[in-house]
């Protein structure tokens, strides 16, 4: 019998390959060298992060289906595999004075956080439901050991065991949707899926809904959307806060990247029947995830519903499909980005060895201890609210007029009604700056250069994309196809 190998394109999973690669090498660095040596995996790794950067531009304009058509390189996925990088390079800079601060200086961390990029950019460049999973669960698996990776701390063992119980938990829900879907079509394969479903219209299997009804189950659990956003509040508190950082950016992007090709590319045709479920999920989360956070006192867990609210205004651009919808929620998570890492940023530079200060409280008085981060923290604050001219309130602006353009206009009233209730804890967090009296002695920062350079870049990043965002917004425009 003769052996026939599919054809591989090993240059359309050359970003892939480079930060597998440079994972491996990590390890096996922290593993056979010097203490001194090992002092330098931040910046290894910050390097190789870069390097990979402009690999990934490159493949601008491409749109390759490698590997039995399960991966595609397109504008779509390099866009996000652009924001994963971004977001790893952002967390690497926040991490090393950190790790070494707590005690945890480890070269598996690198080696975890870039095989969960890794794993980001196979969820993104997934055309085939299996590769989607094995992406999925190499994203999972490390941010399960990165939450509890101070193992000296309780609520970070805490966290990690119950991100690691749900999620096991959860995934067995998106198995068994994947086998519903492989079942009923006879293949993983997306566009396989949506063309079975084409010819088979008139008479659509029940197994099919019930598949489709999974996914969103598994899906909506990795971008914590209600109801299944019980496991984040406690898992970004219990977490170090850079893991915490890096969990509500890049792996979230990464998670609408799925949500959006599977249902786009794979379901177009139960349209009507998968909106309706994401238009009540929207609402639900939008609403439950801001007024919640009105009453959090623990900045983490407050960013944490936040970043729950900001969920439900991306699950927007999902419904409103089309170019308009996906380009909105491609620009909407690139801000994202900018401004959610920019915030934890401040709250690692405050902490001290094995107490974060992570209570709203804490930041009392800091614009007159601290002035230029006071100033810093209110930009990210103001940008998370939606207010102008910040990044923030362009991506808002984007995903509303998305969905009025293309006739949801209550739920877009709906989610610019949220966005004001979201102002008053956001600007809680300045009055507290500000206005109230130090409860604590501000001990002297000790900065490194490397967050130094994170907290400048996302505020040039939240600032001069909000002024002048046509770039990025035409280039998430020539992404919005998805083939």
């Amino acid at each position: 019998m003769e052996i026939v190998i599919p054809p591989f394109d090993l240059k359309s999973i050359s970003p892939i390959m480079s930060i597998s690669i440079a994972a491996i090498f990590i390890l096996l660095i922290d593993v056979f060298f010097r203490r001194t040596f090992k002092d330098r995996l931040g910046y290894i790794s910050f390097l190789v992060v870069i390097a990979t950067g402009f690999v990934v531009y490159t493949q601008i304009g491409q749109n390759v289906y490698s590997f039995s058509n399960m991966f595609v390189v397109d504008n779509y996925s390099v866009f996000f595999n652009l924001i994963f990088l971004l977001s790893t390079a952002l967390v690497i800079l926040m991490s090393d004075n950190y790790i070494k601060q707590e005690g945890v200086n480890y070269g598996e961390y690198y080696t975890l956080i870039l095989f969960a990029t890794v794993g980001m950019m196979l969820m993104a460049g997934g055309a085939d439901l299996l590769t989607i999973f094995l992406g999925i669960e190499m994203m999972s698996i490390s941010l399960y050991v990165l939450a509890g990776f101070t193992r000296d701390k309780l609520r970070s063992n805490e966290a990690s065991l119950k991100y690691f119980l749900l999620g096991a938990f959860v995934t067995g829900f998106m198995l068994y949707g994947i086998a519903m879907l492989y079942g009923a079509t006879g293949t993983t394969n997306l566009k396989e899926i949506a063309t079975f479903i084409t010819e088979n219209s008139g008479q659509l299997n029940p197994m099919i809904v019930v598949g489709a009804s999974l996914l969103i189950i598994g899906f909506g659990f990795k971008i914590a959307c209600v109801p299944f956003h019980k496991w984040s509040p406690d898992v970004y508190e219990g977490s170090p806060t850079p893991v915490t950082a890096f969990m509500s950016t890049g792996p979230k992007a990464a998670g609408f990247a799925v949500f959006l090709r599977v249902f786009l590319v794979a379901l177009p045709d139960l349209e009507p029947k998968w909106s309706i479920i994401l238009w009540v999920l929207a609402v639900i989360t939008m609403t439950v995830g801001n007024l919640v956070a009105i009453s959090q006192t623990n900045i983490k867990r407050m960013l944490a519903y936040s970043s729950i609210a900001h969920a439900g205004y991306a699950l927007v651009a999902i419904i409103v499909g089309g170019e308009f919808g996906i380009a909105s929620l491609l620009f909407y998570m690139l801000a994202y980005t900018f401004m959610n890492l920019g915030a934890f940023a401040i709250i690692i530079v405050l902490g001290k060895k094995g107490e974060e200060n992570a209570n709203i409280e804490d930041f009392s008085g800091l614009g007159y201890k601290h002035p230029l981060l006071a100033i810093a923290m209110c930009i990210f604050m103001f940008s998370l609210a939606g207010i102008p001219p910040l990044i923030g309130f362009i991506g808002k602006f984007y995903i509303f007029s998305a969905a009025i353009k293309s006739g949801f206009i209550v739920l877009a009233v709906i989610g610019m009604i949220n966005s004001v209730i979201s102002v008053y804890y956001y600007l809680r967090v300045t009055v507290v700056i500000y206005m109230k009296k130090p409860i604590r002695e501000f001990s002297p920062l000790s900065l490194s250069p490397l967050i130094i350079v994170a907290i400048i870049f996302t505020i040039c990043g939240t600032v001069y994309f909000g002024i002048f965002p046509s770039k990025i917004i035409a280039f998430a425009q020539q992404s919005a196809v998805l083939y």
